[in-house]
């Protein structure tokens, strides 16, 4: 199963308190289907995974399989500092039900390129899950070599997917042409969605697809129509959007911010992250038009 189409890497909806609130989980996970989009990923970076403990992280994937009742996929972010956390995490999302892993590269202290091969090898081997290989510089302080993601993909049938937001559209150049058809290139960046379908990439897990996945769709949908000039407005789009909410102000809060003013349940982050002045969540709204 290699993923194709706009992927939600979905908010995790806090009270006040810090407190998960599974009701409004449900209600986001609505207005992301009525968006077009071809599946979720639970406890991923945008849904504050590190802030989750493992329980959380399992009752969460199950909410969501539950609610997406077959609409959509449901993946999950299983990826830790460690081999052994890692193997522990993805094995719960396999019998939580996720369809597939989201997992970074190993992060915190900085490994070899054969350390981050070897990490995912025996991750597949410990877990027979599909694996989607997460390349995140932002958040681990280097990006993966092409190669090294090459190399995997020799080993691993079951690498099915890489996820680049190192926003380097020669980093995703040289994944694609390495790989070949081995594994799916998605981008993680959304200035990179309509350049990443250009070089032959298969789709996108973005940020801002929780505020705005209608858009996304869209570029997907029009570029496979090659209707050039309309995915390439709905990018203007989407570009926008991620420079308001993930650039311009700190990307959880604003995101969150962002569909809190839409009307829907975002909630709060989880500390120590807090939430915008009321002041700068109505600039993102008028500054969206939301």
């Amino acid at each position: 199963m290699k993923p194709t189409g706009i992927y939600v890497p979905n908010v995790t909806p806090f009270n006040a308190k810090g407190e998960i609130m599974y009701d409004k989980l449900g209600e986001l996970l609505e207005f992301w289907i009525d968006g077009g989009i071809s599946g979720v990923i639970a406890n991923a970076s945008t849904g504050e995974a590190p802030y989750l403990s493992r329980d959380e992280r399992v009752k969460i994937i199950e909410y969501l399989i539950e609610k997406a009742d077959g609409r959509i996929n449901v993946f999950a972010g299983t990826g830790a500092t460690s081999l052994w956390q890692s193997i522990e995490l993805t094995r719960d999302a396999l019998n939580a039900g996720a369809q597939a892993a989201l997992v970074t590269t190993p992060f915190f202290f900085k490994p070899t390129g054969d350390e981050i091969a070897q990490y995912f090898i025996e991750l597949m081997d410990a877990v027979d899950i599909p694996v989607i290989l997460y390349n995140v510089p932002k958040f681990t302080g280097y990006s993966v070599a092409p190669k090294v993601v090459a190399k995997v993909a020799d080993e691993c049938s079951n690498l099915v997917a890489m996820k680049d937001s190192s926003n380097n559209p020669g980093n995703m150049a040289d994944v694609i042409s390495l790989c070949g058809d081995k594994i799916n290139a998605l981008s993680g960046a959304a200035d990179m969605i309509l350049p990443t379908l250009m070089l032959g990439g298969k789709g996108a897990i973005v940020a801002i697809g929780n505020v705005a996945p209608r858009t996304c769709v869209n570029i997907f949908d029009a570029y496979g129509k090659s209707d050039v000039k309309a995915a390439g407005d709905n990018q203007l789009r989407a570009s926008f959007v991620n420079k308001v909410v993930v650039r311009d102000y700190p990307q959880i809060p604003a995101i969150k911010a962002a569909i809190n003013q839409m009307g829907l349940p975002a909630g709060h982050p989880r500390k120590p992250l807090t939430a915008l002045p009321e002041e700068t969540a109505r600039k993102i709204k008028e500054t969206l038009g939301l």
